[in-house]
């Protein structure tokens, strides 16, 4: 299990952005970043910057993935054929987790993490507790019987700020999604823009 490092608001802070659309995020409130030197004025980023920042906004999101696990899934994205920014998105929802996270099982992408490592979901049919599992189109992921119940799944599922996505089929009575095709990035509902782009540009350097 990857260790989450610092606080998952403190990376919507420092990007400056709600990267997840949540409402109790603080940058609705603040659009600084945090400590005692987050209120000086920026100035512009350079051209690394700017990579660096994509980086690390899109490595944030899917649960602040570690560096050497998400170098990892960008080596796999350009070794594979098309668009090396679209097969990297396509990977990243790929991953159990995200899927977990897209179907409404849980609130948040970190909560998803937790859920899977707890042997809260299934694959086909088989228990899996890794959340960086890659799933194969038509793979179908479901909620363990005896974890359908659970308060937090049965909130999650109402949750009104996100809908879940096209290329996953959901059916929220038997708690199950299946995956139904690799999304673009224009399929994916990010609630900040994402640039894979600048991520390939950073890491091709």
């Amino acid at each position: 299990m990857t260790k989450r490092s610092e606080a998952k608001y403190k990376i919507d802070r420092r990007m400056g952005q709600n990267i997840w659309g949540r409402p109790k995020s603080p940058v609705n409130r603040r659009e600084y970043g945090p400590g005692q030197h987050g209120q000086r004025r920026k100035g512009k980023l350079s051209d690394f910057g700017v990579q660096l920042r994509a980086k690390q906004k899109l490595k944030g999101y899917y649960a602040n993935i570690s560096e050497r696990q998400f170098h990892g899934i960008y080596v796999e994205a350009s070794r594979l054929k098309g668009d090396t920014g679209e097969n990297l998105i396509g990977l990243l929802e790929r991953r159990l987790d995200a899927v977990v996270y897209r179907a409404k099982f849980v609130s948040t992408i970190f909560a998803a993490r937790q859920f899977i490592n707890h042997g809260h979901v299934k694959v086909n049919g088989r228990k899996v507790n890794i959340s960086s599992y890659q799933l194969k189109v038509g793979d179908v992921v479901e909620v363990k019987e005896a974890s359908k119940q659970l308060a937090h799944v049965l909130e999650a599922s109402q949750l009104p700020e996100r809908d879940t996505p096209d290329y996953l089929e959901v059916d929220h009575g038997k708690m199950t999604a299946k995956y139904i095709r690799i999304p673009n990035l224009s399929d994916v509902p990010f609630p900040v823009q994402m640039e894979p782009h600048l991520v390939v540009e950073f890491y091709s350097r």
